[in-house]
């Protein structure tokens, strides 16, 4: 009986999984279908409190939602268009300052280098550099182009610019999200009056997103800001762009901030020297320390608490599945799963896993509850209770 019992467990996992891959290829299968829906989604949420502001002065439900999008397509047209005009006049400078610069450095270090090991005694030292070190250095250096350089960013950025060519779909879609968005808490309760499943948790998940992706929105204006103003005290080119690139970058949790500090560093190493270099740094990293570590979790407390190996590895895992936006949505559509997660009896350890270990406690002790529940409502009539007396 046991035997058979595991083997009936080990098959239940077996189809479990079966089902998750099948399920995961249909999404990324899918992708052309959701991204523009999470584009709009995206869109809706974050600019829904203007609408709603709207609504509370009296304006129409329509012309408030109309006024809403232009805004949004506006505000995202110019930032945009900014951008790839900055990308183009950093790769006219690249090619008339920059790389020249970028040699002179290169030969510099060589003739460093050539001292070092003249030093040591080691034979034809300026050969071997040469050979091992800058020879390959400087081919590649030659040939490389601003775009190569921000490929990542190029694609960040170019997979949001990339809706401008469904721009009407994921118009539309943000329309209608903003038009129903009032309604939505009337329909689930609708629903539970109609004896439908019971949804609260997940409208209580949507405001959740709505709270964090405009808190988001919030510190990755502030985090755009700061590091142009520290690109611009720093007196490097493009401050403008560094500070967009911070902005876009930083809704990408845990790699994007950083990657968003390399362009600007190496610019300052370009043109001055490394302590210059090194000041750029340790400016982004305060900056995201500040804002990444204290501001932003002060603000979403606790709701989002995942672990830093679950935030990176989820913003790796839906970057696969529907590319930059998938990265942009991480966190809540980690979240969402989660929420799913929790209501179910048999994988809510794995919702416990994701969780921080400051609420992992609090989902165990929820998880105990849960269970002593299901304990009680099996127990037959009559079965002695805790305190000694007869279930009622």
């Amino acid at each position: 009986m046991l035997k058979k019992l595991k083997a009936d467990q080990g098959l239940k996992m077996l189809v479990v999984l079966a089902s998750v891959v099948v399920l995961v290829f249909g999404l990324k299968a899918a992708e052309s279908f959701f991204v523009p829906v999470l584009l709009a989604f995206f869109i809706a949420t974050i600019s829904f409190p203007i609408t709603n502001w709207l609504r509370e002065h009296k304006v129409p439900r329509m012309l408030a939602v109309l006024v809403t999008v232009l805004v949004d397509f506006a505000f995202l047209a110019g930032i945009i268009v900014i951008a790839v005009s900055l990308v183009g006049d950093l790769q006219n400078k690249w090619d008339i300052k920059y790389q020249s610069l970028s040699l002179q450095k290169i030969t510099d270090a060589e003739k460093w280098a050539v001292e070092v090991l003249d030093g040591w005694n080691v034979e034809d030292p300026q050969d071997k550099v040469r050979e091992y070190v800058t020879g390959d250095l400087v081919n590649q250096l030659s040939s490389v182009q601003v775009a190569d350089v921000l490929d990542f960013s190029k694609n960040i950025i170019g997979g949001v610019a990339s809706f401008l060519g469904k721009a009407f779909l994921v118009m539309v879609l943000t329309v209608f999200m903003l038009t129903e968005a009032r309604m939505f808490g009337r329909r689930i309760h609708a629903i539970c009056e109609a004896r439908g499943p019971n949804l609260q948790r997940l409208f209580s998940s949507t405001k959740d997103i709505q709270r964090f992706l405009g808190i988001k929105t919030a510190v990755s204006f502030a985090t755009g800001l700061l590091a142009g103003f520290l690109c611009w005290a720093a007196g490097l080119d493009f401050y403008l762009l560094w500070g967009i690139l911070a902005f876009a970058l930083n809704y990408i949790p845990v790699v994007g901030s950083v990657i968003a500090g390399v362009p600007p560093t190496l610019l300052a190493l370009l043109l001055y020297s490394w302590p210059i270099a090194a000041a750029v740094a340790i400016g982004f990293v305060a900056i995201n320390v500040f804002l990444g570590n204290f501001v932003e979790p002060m603000l979403l407390g606790r709701r989002f608490g995942f672990s830093s190996l679950v935030v990176l590895t989820s913003v790796l895992f839906w970057g696969w599945v529907w590319g930059p936006v998938g990265m942009l949505m991480a966190v809540p559509l980690t979240g969402v799963l989660k929420l799913i997660l929790d209501n179910s009896y048999e994988f809510r350890w794995i919702s416990i896993a994701l969780a921080k270990e400051d609420r992992q406690k609090k989902d165990e002790e929820e998880l105990k509850e849960a269970v002593e529940v299901s304990e009680g409502l099996d127990m037959p009539e009559g079965t002695a209770t805790e305190g000694g007396g007869s279930a009622q």
